[in-house]
């Protein structure tokens, strides 16, 4: 390794001078798995793929998975299979990645935003219930942080109106409602395998679905429409197509990299929420700086640790002063112009998006760089 990439990677890693909001997490045993696969004569998707699906159903609740190649990815094949298209509404939240709403778009439907609740980050279900209309195809909630949503009212409001519900999961691997998984609850839930994220495939993404027929739809869908199970004459022809796709599959390469991430996400999950929980007891009662609140009914993946902060600049100013990389991570999508059409008032994430910030909280933290946080907050705090 070059000079230039050992600085790299000690930054990366926390021994720069930065303590680091992200950091890619990648098991050393991954390297004898990408060698079995890339020389296997195999690489696109195969058989890791289907093993990757099939590891993924304790994870997320159910036997309908589609590993694909992105987060994204998901969104789109969740709207395109809820049948979203030109002269449709969906519901959905401002305060994520622009990842979550632009696929609206390029479906021809209209954005209809939802306010949150300021002290969450998350889909305000009363104001989606308010927001139905006759045009309404679906709802897409946002998980915050990887704290789930209130999914119990979204179904409802779901069901009552004949409304599909598609969960952004994309923070929230490994997080659960009412004790059962996140995935396992509405129509679609999207996660992302992104390169920071709780596992990464380096990029590459899943969706879970509820009904079976949907995710069979969706296995068709994702590779051009082509019945890749059919038998065929001419094994490099394919049989009829009767809807067009996309080219949305994973491959074997990133799946094995999955596979090895599975091994280890439980730790590194449990580290996350350990160090929430520490947080959650140095900050409380603070007079400028205050968490969010998690759902009664959840378990949150604890991917963000969010503060609301008076004196957001000053902050901002305070932590990089201390050597602690800090972001709003997501900018309220409603001001892109690409949106304008869709702008409303919503004030809980005016509330939100004034004061947001967020801290590492991640599975990469030492005893010593978790003190320093706390006390560099506390500080601040207290001038």
């Amino acid at each position: 390794m070059t000079a230039k990439n050992e600085s790299i990677s000690e930054w990366l890693s926390g021994g720069g001078r930065a303590i680091p909001l992200f950091k890619v997490f990648m098991p050393a045993g991954v390297l004898d798995a990408l060698k079995d696969v890339l020389y296997s004569g195999y690489i696109g998707e195969g058989p890791r793929v289907a093993e990757f699906e099939r590891r993924l159903v304790p994870w997320l609740g159910t036997e309908h998975i589609l590993a694909l190649n992105s987060g994204t990815s998901a969104i789109h094949l969740a709207l395109r299979l809820a049948d979203v298209g030109p002269g449709d509404d969906v519901i959905s939240s401002p305060m994520t990645c622009v990842a979550t709403n632009e696929p609206i778009l390029e479906r021809g439907a209209r954005v209809v935003w939802a306010d949150i609740d300021p002290w969450t980050g998350n889909m305000d279900a009363a104001d989606v219930a308010r927001k139905i209309g006759p045009r309404t195809k679906a709802v897409i909630a946002v998980h915050w942080g990887g704290n789930p949503c209130d999914l119990g009212a979204l179904n409802a409001i779901g069901r009552e109106h004949g409304v599909r519900i598609i969960e952004d999961a994309c923070h929230a691997f490994g997080a659960r409602y009412r004790g059962a998984p996140v995935g396992s609850h509405s129509d679609f839930a999207c996660f992302s395998f992104q390169a920071i994220k709780e596992i990464t495939t380096v990029d590459g993404g899943a969706l879970a679905c509820r009904s079976e027929n949907d995710a069979e739809r969706g296995r068709l869908l994702r590779w051009y429409g082509i019945d890749r199970r059919s038998k065929r004459k001419d094994f490099r022809c394919e049989a009829d197509i009767v809807e067009h796709g996309y080219k949305f599959h994973m491959h074997d390469v990133a799946a094995a990299i999955g596979l090895e991430q599975l091994k280890h996400v439980a730790g590194n999950l449990a580290k996350h929420r350990a160090h929430a929980a520490r947080y959650d007891e140095a900050f409380a009662g603070l007079k400028t700086v205050t968490p969010l609140k998690r759902t009664d009914a959840g378990e949150s993946a604890c991917w963000l640790y969010t503060l609301r902060v008076r004196r957001r600049a000053a902050f901002v100013r305070a932590m990089d002063e201390a050597g602690i990389t800090v972001s709003q991570v997501h900018a309220r999508n409603d001001k892109h112009t690409i949106f304008r059409e869709s702008a409303r008032p919503l004030p809980g994430v005016d509330a939100f998006a004034a004061e947001h910030i967020c801290i590492p909280v991640g599975w990469w933290l030492t005893e010593e760089q978790l003190a320093c946080i706390i006390e560099a907050v506390c500080r601040f705090d207290g001038n």
